[in-house]
């Protein structure tokens, strides 16, 4: 079975709202500081050095008009950056990674007219559960940086870049599956899933890997979840795997 990642809990996705709230909530804070640094910048201006004992004028201790713009800049684009906390490892992750479930969607979806045995019906049915799920937070998180959300279209997964993606199934490689009955879309779909669940894995690994990524929490908690569930599955789909290609007793 794969390793998780250095860090990783496994815990409900109920906790993804928690790590976004405080993300949120971050955010505003350091927006705060950034606000009392302005003032406390401003009246550092304005005193110009006298003493506290010197009579000071009302209009001496406004601060130049210049210097309170600069402030107020610098504060507001770190205020974004707070909010946003975007690195481009983690809109890349966020981006593939829709695309990825897309197709995974599609693969699952084969296994009512296929005549899929029980088994397979029932793992098919727990990645669509998951995968629908993951894709819609990955297209929020999206959106609510104004970034780009890729379309999925009949969810095959065949874009511009999908075959840049680790684990994606070839058009040829899809069609076969459609097209296979009973057992045999039994077989091809585990060993197909298996490849598609260590890309996924991978494109985790990856975005761990590079330096500054996934300090957004809910990305890194996103992410572990994603290891985490496809590692495991990968595991439970070679044993089903194996159990297929073991003999019949008494055969």
């Amino acid at each position: 079975m794969l390793d998780s990642p250095p860090g990783t809990d496994v815990t409900t996705r109920r906790g993804m709202r928690t790590h976004h709230t405080t993300h949120v909530t971050r955010a505003r804070r350091v927006a705060l500081f950034g606000l009392l640094a302005v003032v406390q910048a401003c009246a550092s201006a304005g005193s110009g050095g006298r003493s506290s004992e010197s009579p000071v004028r009302p209009d001496a201790i406004r601060p130049d008009a210049a210097r309170v713009a600069e402030l107020e800049a610098i504060y507001r684009a770190r205020a974004q950056a707070a909010l946003e906390g975007a690195h481009e490892a983690d809109i890349r992750f966020m981006t593939h990674m829709i695309p990825h479930h897309a197709q995974a969607l599609v693969m699952a979806g084969f296994a009512p007219d296929a005549g899929a045995s029980p088994s397979i019906r029932t793992l098919c049915a727990r990645i669509i559960n998951a995968q629908t799920d993951e894709i819609a937070v990955m297209r929020r998180w999206l959106s609510e940086r104004e970034l780009p959300v890729p379309e999925t279209g009949d969810m095959r997964g065949h874009g511009e870049g999908a075959m840049l993606m680790a684990g994606m199934l070839t058009p040829e490689q899809l069609a076969e599956l459609e097209a296979s009955r009973g057992p045999d879309f039994d077989r091809l779909f585990l060993r197909y899933m298996i490849q598609h669940h260590k890309g996924a894995v991978t494109m985790v690994r990856e975005l761990f890997a590079t330096d500054g990524a996934a300090q957004d929490d809910f990305v890194f908690k996103l992410a572990s979840d994603i290891h985490v569930d496809q590692a495991t599955e990968i595991a439970r789909m070679e044993l089903m795997l194996e159990a297929l290609a073991a003999p019949e007793p008494g055969g």
